[in-house]
């Protein structure tokens, strides 16, 4: 099946503990991700793995939608996170967050690992960029300190 690395390194005005914290509970991802719009069935019952159902809306001409029901597996591993999702249509996406203490801010290398159809391909990865661009500014808002009034 045919495959593409998409990679997105950007930095994080917090901790990485923070970030890891944030990215390690399911439910932030409605809305970290903008096409994901809920989280249910989270199963915390295995050490280090979070296993979970996304629903994906996607719109196709402005006015058709489409909910798609995605498993995910999170598994940790120090300030790492991994694992993968499993869409319909036979798309499979390895993901990686690894978290770097970069003076008071986080360095996140965010990598996926997309494997689809020929035919699904292209618009698969297309999607999948314009999440993982978006997250990096969604999570850098999110986590940003509060300004401290004066």
């Amino acid at each position: 099946m045919p495959e593409t690395v998409l990679t997105n390194t950007f930095h994080v005005d917090t901790t990485p503990e923070a970030v890891f914290e944030h990215l390690t509970t399911p439910e932030n991802y409605v809305g970290l991700s903008p096409i994901v719009i809920a989280v249910h069935d989270v199963d915390r019952s295995s050490p280090g793995v979070i296993r979970y159902t996304a629903v994906e809306r996607f719109r196709f001409l402005g006015f058709i939608t489409h909910d798609n029901p995605i498993k995910v597996e999170l598994f940790t591993e120090g300030l790492s996170l991994y694992g993968e999702v499993r869409s319909p249509g036979n798309i499979r996406m390895g993901y990686r967050f690894d978290l770097h203490a970069d003076g008071e801010r986080t360095r996140i290398e965010d990598r996926l690992d997309l494997r689809a159809p020929w035919f699904l391909l292209r618009y698969a990865a297309g999607e999948a960029r314009k999440v993982q661009l978006a997250r990096g500014r969604i999570l850098a808002e999110r986590l940003a300190p509060a300004e401290s009034a004066s």
